[in-house]
Formats: C-alpha cells, sequence, structure tokens
C-alpha cells in the first residue's frame, strides 16, 4: 500500500478518532445484527489496528505538547 502523509491538529486527530473507534464498534456489534449483513473480518481487523495507531498518534500528541 502506498502512504499518504495527513497534517491534523490534536484536535482534529481526537475527533477522527472517536468517529473511527465509534464506527469500528459499530461494524463490529451492531451491523452483524442487520439482515444480510455480511462480515469483513480483513477489513475489521484493519479498522481495529488503525484506531490503535490514531490513539498512538494522539498519545504521542499529547506528550510534546
Amino acid at each position: 500500500m502506498k502512504g499518504v502523509a495527513l497534517t491534523l491538529t490534536i484536535e482534529e486527530l481526537r475527533l477522527l478518532t472517536t468517529l473511527a473507534s465509534d464506527q469500528v464498534f459499530r461494524r463490529q456489534f451492531i451491523d452483524p445484527r442487520m439482515p444480510g449483513h455480511v462480515t469483513n473480518s480483513e477489513e475489521m481487523n484493519m479498522g481495529k489496528a488503525l484506531v490503535s495507531r490514531l490513539r498512538l498518534m494522539l498519545d504521542e500528541g499529547k506528550a510534546t505538547g
């Protein structure tokens, strides 16, 4: 995969992390209850890893300023 650079403020990163976390939660616990839902475990794992990376970046941003 090709990497992409993105510049965000701490507040924007915090919001993005919250939104992504909420979306992962919805896909993991709410969507499977919907008729016809098909789970994509690879995408779910990628989403969880992404949220973890965003949280680490947020923690690093808090530590530096």
